[in-house]
């Protein structure tokens, strides 16, 4: 049976269009897909920069205008790579013209923007996504299919940490390329909505829904030079962010994100504890989830290695021989994949824009909870 074509146009030539390209060119060539991508074109302000995307990712064209871009005839899918303060025009204008949407995360700036894209594609009833693409790490797949199971019986705990020490410097600028998530215009927050909001997507998708959060923030350096003026702005970004959450099933979680931890360039850990059982993980081991099951003679008991990588392990069996590790940028190809994926099952691919809204839901209520004082609900 011939494959469908799936022609796509890419917004947005950085970091997350070269983790989004590679993963375009990677999937059909370990999974089974039933749709031909096809890289029509890509988008972004700087033609040079869009050119040179074009030549290395094999786009066959490329615009400066996000607009020109959707109305194209020859683009089935729009997927969004670019700053946060895009998001919401490019999706809502994309759904309208009957494209689907990948968009990259956090949805919105807040959830008044992603409520009105999620009211856009489902209007218009065009496939969407969001690339939270830590639930791809077969790890991570792994547990939830634990927890699923009910091996670790009802949840009492959930923690996560995102650390990170990138902006530790009196002198870095704010906003322009390649520092626009210090500038809240551009990107809506700072470490809430852009690692915190990761944890929560991952904590949810484990653990359910979010029901209510007390939260704190801090920005540890005032002011600073806003790269495209040129002029000394306040800083109105959070550096670090940390909260406790009540989930819906009564479980208690804390929830820590800086990027003022020094030594640490991207440690995301988490852990569950349960009546039963016990897993954690940690982004720099990435392949392996430890595991303490009670249900073990208690000479035996302790906390177990699982190294994901076998066959029978998510996703593993599309790639190597067992033993063998892959690494972050096959997140990315999985997700793509189950994308594709949903295009022939009509299943919704998750998370989908609603489930990111929740997310945004939450990253809300913590900003609000840091000004309040107060416990706020994460569901409105």
């Amino acid at each position: 049976m011939a494959r469908k074509k799936l022609r796509i146009g890419l917004i947005g030539y950085g970091f997350m269009g070269r983790t989004h390209s590679n993963a375009f060119h990677q999937a059909g060539r370990f999974f089974d897909l039933k749709y031909t991508p096809e890289l029509i074109a890509v988008c972004g302000r700087d033609q040079a920069n869009a050119e040179a995307h074009a030549a290395n990712w094999g786009f066959s064209s490329i615009e400066t205008d996000w607009r020109k871009l959707i109305e194209r005839d020859d683009i089935d899918l729009i997927d969004i790579a670019a700053p946060n303060n895009v998001h919401h025009d490019i999706a809502i204008a994309a759904a309208e013209a009957g494209k689907m949407v990948m968009c990259e995360k956090p949805l919105g700036r807040n959830a008044a923007e992603s409520q009105a894209m999620v009211a856009a594609v489902e209007k218009a009833g065009v496939a969407n996504m969001v690339w939270y693409n830590y639930r791809r790490i077969p790890a991570i797949t792994l547990a939830k299919q634990l927890i699923d199971a009910g091996k670790l019986g009802r949840i009492y705990h959930y923690r996560a940490k995102f650390l990170q020490d990138w902006t530790i410097a009196d002198d870095l600028p704010q906003g322009g390329p390649g520092l626009w998530r210090l500038d809240a215009d551009v990107a809506g927050s700072g470490v809430t909505g852009d690692l915190l909001a990761h944890c929560i997507d991952t904590a949810m998708w484990l653990n359910g829904p979010i029901d209510t959060v007390s939260g704190t923030t801090e920005t540890f350096i005032k002011e600073r030079m806003h790269s495209l003026t040129g002029n000394v702005a306040p800083v109105t970004i959070d550096d670090a962010s940390l909260f406790m959450a009540r989930f819906d099933n009564g479980s208690l979680a804390t929830f820590e994100a800086t990027r003022y931890a020094r030594g640490h360039k991207a440690l995301y850990t988490l852990e569950i504890n349960g009546e039963h059982a016990s897993i954690s993980w940690d982004l720099h081991d990435l392949n392996r989830i430890e595991y303490f099951d009670h249900a073990d003679e208690s000479q035996m008991r302790g906390w177990r290695s699982i190294h994901v990588t076998d066959g029978d392990h998510p996703y593993m069996d599309k790639w190597w021989v067992p033993g063998l590790s892959i690494g972050y940028e096959h997140s990315f190809v999985h997700q793509f994949a189950d994308f594709v994926a949903s295009l022939s099952s009509k299943q919704p691919a998750m998370p989908n824009f609603r489930d990111a809204l929740a997310t945004d839901l939450v990253t809300d209520a913590v900003l609000k909870s840091a000004k309040s004082g107060k416990w706020e609900n994460a569901h409105k």
